[in-house]
């Protein structure tokens, strides 16, 4: 699997806007008969081959929201955990906050008696630093590419406590706090050595801001038909 840093490619980069990114996962379900689960498995997994080539050598702490970029975390941890690596998994929020294929996909994590601890406000930085203490890995995936701004409380504390952790970091789709239309990164944004991104790179990547927190950018296949990514891609020149 090739690792890319943008912007020293051979070949000019695709890139997707947040609205095509949303119009990817919609056709994929609604013209071609596919479903998120599969889309969301595709992610995941995708996202723990690459960990495992990068090398793990202790705990993998998963920071997950609410969304479908949290759900693609717990896919991560399952598929650590099947591999033999210690996965941990950090809620930031209820688990009846879930819904959909995030909640599906916690469903199996708690049957499968992955470790899972939801963050309280409740000194909640004694909480996270006992939670971090011991990580190889932190794993974003807190906010996905519908989020913009800065991150809400919690949300923008936990970003940095993070980002002082000597763990190696990676971002699922894209570092949170970082608007993947704009490039304009939030105070708080996560700063990633290495970046899993679906299908190809946001337009905002291109930004010189946006790159100081992507890391190696690493462009995963989701399994959306190549027809598909074509009607929504300009081609290669």
């Amino acid at each position: 699997m090739p690792d890319t840093k943008l912007p020293d490619t051979k070949m000019p980069p695709q890139f997707l806007t947040r609205e095509q990114v949303r119009e990817v996962d919609r056709r994929a379900v609604t013209e071609y008969g596919m479903t998120g689960l599969v889309l969301m498995e595709n992610a995941g997994r995708g996202c723990a081959d690459v960990l495992c080539n990068l090398g793990i050598s202790g705990r993998v702490v998963l920071c997950c929201g609410k969304g479908n970029n949290g759900g693609d975390g717990l896919v991560i941890a399952r598929h650590l955990d099947s591999r033999g690596c210690e996965a941990r998994v950090l809620l930031f929020c209820d688990p009846a906050e879930l819904s959909g294929d995030a909640a599906a996909n916690y469903k199996t994590i708690e049957a499968a008696d992955l470790p899972i601890s939801q963050f309280t406000k409740d000194k909640a930085d004694e909480w996270l630093d006992e939670q971090l203490a011991d990580a190889d890995w932190i794993v974003d995936a807190l906010l996905g590419t519908g989020a913009h701004g800065e991150p809400r409380p919690p949300l923008n504390d936990v970003l940095r406590r993070i980002n002082a952790h000597p763990a190696k970091k990676l971002a699922v789709d894209l570092p949170s706090g970082l608007d993947c239309d704009t490039g304009n990164c939030a105070s708080s944004t996560f700063r990633a050595d290495h970046t899993c991104t679906f299908v190809a790179a946001k337009v905002g990547f291109r930004g010189e801001e946006a790159k100081q927190f992507l890391g190696v950018l690493h462009t995963l296949d989701i399994g959306a038909p190549r027809k598909l990514l074509n009607q929504l891609l300009p081609p290669r020149k």
